[in-house]
């Protein structure tokens, strides 16, 4: 008889597990539960009257040679000279009539990186670039004092026992000021000397302004960086119709293997026996099902995995009680143009700006940063040529004043904002709609330093595996979690039950992909 694994959650990490499992063996009985309507966690693309919502940017860029394949095995990169070199606007010449998705044979997009950081009503390069933008903008006052912040900074060194202080070491205080402190601070809602270094060594591996100097000094001699960081690339790939497109193709793929998805499922229960789950229950229209399973995937987060499960040591569900998550909330502004001049050489639609993202840097702004769908993939907008899909993003915990907020308050404050930025003119809004995203940071406060205790309790229990972002509470990427769930397929496929090299996944200090 085939063994039943029953996984937990549909985002990046189930559906992959899913997937390599019923690809490369025929033993095993899959089926995947998901709280959700829709697949593909916070990575899933939003249809808002054919302008498509993607919630955070996901970029499609990894070292890893086993993901890169992956993608581009169920969605191949489109052909060299396709249309899409010329409706991308990265281009001298584009299509008055923009682009045709009933005749464009495209796939997956390689898109050009472009983002800049809002601060003091100018826009710098991000990541920092050491250019004559940059200083012009900081002035020379600035400028000096930051050389002198950073030269210290290179002498004296800060205990790096909070997020503070690991940003000092390598960008300098007043760097850090400008550019660092106000948008993390509005992710985690706490100030960054609350915050665990851990996770800026995580995020900001090997980025520094020796890195951003070196790669400055090998663009403009045209020199090959074999080590470029991954905050400083300039391409990456990308859906046609942003990154659900990939995980909804990869849904159907599972149910052509004989997988199981079943929508709209809460779990609420798992019964441990010894070391090993038995079953768990889940609700699915107002029904309350048992689901017996040889082995459980989880991605859920490890609050609530702890949370509904029973016999678990009151030490550990403590700590999981107290560990933090962030949630955040995009509103998509459909307008008519923005205000913003295009100053760069990239040519784009309406003669609009070729970014990407915009990061808020200014402490008296809500909100964190800005997306523009039109430069991610033309696709994503109904009407490319004549409007400009946003999307405008929010951090806030779940269930306070601006989540519980209506949604047209919500995309009111979102156009203030945008006024008051000179972004935009009001009159020129034609449409809004919010999405919310609950658990989607994982944040490093609390009792995330005593995390350690609860790995190894789950890692005990010897039919779990837990796999993606919340599944082992860390800030991971789409590629990290895809990374932790072939790792975890292949244990299983190999009858190893040391988890160890699961959780060691974007442990190491060599990988970045900053999002």
């Amino acid at each position: 008889m085939k063994k039943k694994v029953v996984i937990i959650g549909a985002g990046p990490a189930g559906l992959t597990a899913a997937y390599e499992l019923l690809k490369n063996s025929i033993e095993y009985d899959v089926v995947i539960l998901e709280e959700c309507s829709q697949v593909g966690g916070i990575s899933k693309t939003v249809n808002y009257k054919e302008n498509h919502m993607d919630l955070g940017g996901h970029r499609f860029f990894s070292k890893s040679k086993r993901v890169n394949d992956f993608w581009l095995h169920l969605m191949p990169l489109q052909k060299e000279n396709s249309l899409d070199d010329i409706i991308t606007g990265y281009q001298k010449v584009l299509p008055e009539k923009g682009p045709d998705p009933e005749k464009d044979d495209i796939v997956m997009l390689k898109r050009n990186r472009v983002s800049r950081i809002y601060y003091k009503n100018k826009f710098f390069d991000y990541p920092v670039s050491l250019n004559l933008n940059t200083i012009k903008n900081m002035g020379f006052k600035d400028t000096i004092k930051s050389g002198f912040s950073y030269l210290k900074s290179m002498v004296v060194k800060k205990d790096e026992t909070n997020l503070e202080n690991f940003f000092i070491n390598r960008f300098g205080k007043n760097l850090y000021r400008m550019f660092f402190k106000s948008y993390t601070e509005k992710i985690w809602g706490r100030s960054t000397c609350d915050i665990d270094a851990s996770w800026g060594a995580q995020r900001v591996k090997g980025i520094s302004i020796k890195a951003v100097l070196v790669d400055s000094f090998k663009s403009v001699f045209h020199i090959k960086n074999k080590k470029k960081e991954t905050s400083l690339i300039e391409e990456y790939l990308y859906p046609k119709y942003g990154p659900g497109q990939m995980w909804e193709l990869v849904a159907e793929e599972i149910k052509k293997l004989g997988g199981k998805i079943i929508l709209n499922s809460k779990v609420y229960r798992l019964e441990k026996k010894k070391d090993q789950i038995i079953f768990l229950e889940y609700e699915r229209n107002g029904k309350k099902i048992k689901l017996a399973g040889d082995i459980f995937i989880s991605s859920m987060p490890i609050k609530d995995l702890v949370e509904n499960m029973n016999d678990v040591p009151k030490e550990i569900r403590r700590i999981s009680q107290g560990l933090p998550y962030r949630s955040f909330v995009t509103i998509g502004l459909l307008i008519k143009k923005l205000k913003l001049k295009n100053e760069t050489k990239i040519k784009i639609y309406n003669d609009s700006i070729p970014d990407c993202w915009i990061y808020i840097q200014d402490e008296e702004m809500k909100m964190g940063r800005i997306q523009v769908f039109n430069n991610w993939s033309p696709y994503m907008v109904k009407d490319p040529i004549n409007t400009v899909w946003i999307g405008l993003e929010f951090f806030c915990d779940e269930g306070d004043s601006f989540w519980n907020m209506s949604e047209r308050k919500c995309a009111d404050l979102a156009i203030e904002e945008l006024v008051k930025m000179q972004v935009i003119d009001e009159d020129d809004v034609l449409d809004f709609h919010r999405e919310k995203a609950k658990k989607a940071y994982p944040a490093y406060f609390d009792t995330y330093g005593e995390l350690p205790k609860v790995i190894k309790y789950l890692n005990e229990i010897k039919n779990l595996y837990c796999i993606g972002r919340n599944g082992q509470h860390r800030y991971n990427n789409m590629d990290h979690s895809m990374m932790c769930a072939f790792e975890t397929v292949d244990k299983i496929l190999k009858g190893d039950e040391n988890k160890d090299s699961i959780w060691q996944v974007n442990a190491e200090k060599e990988y970045h992909e900053e999002k």
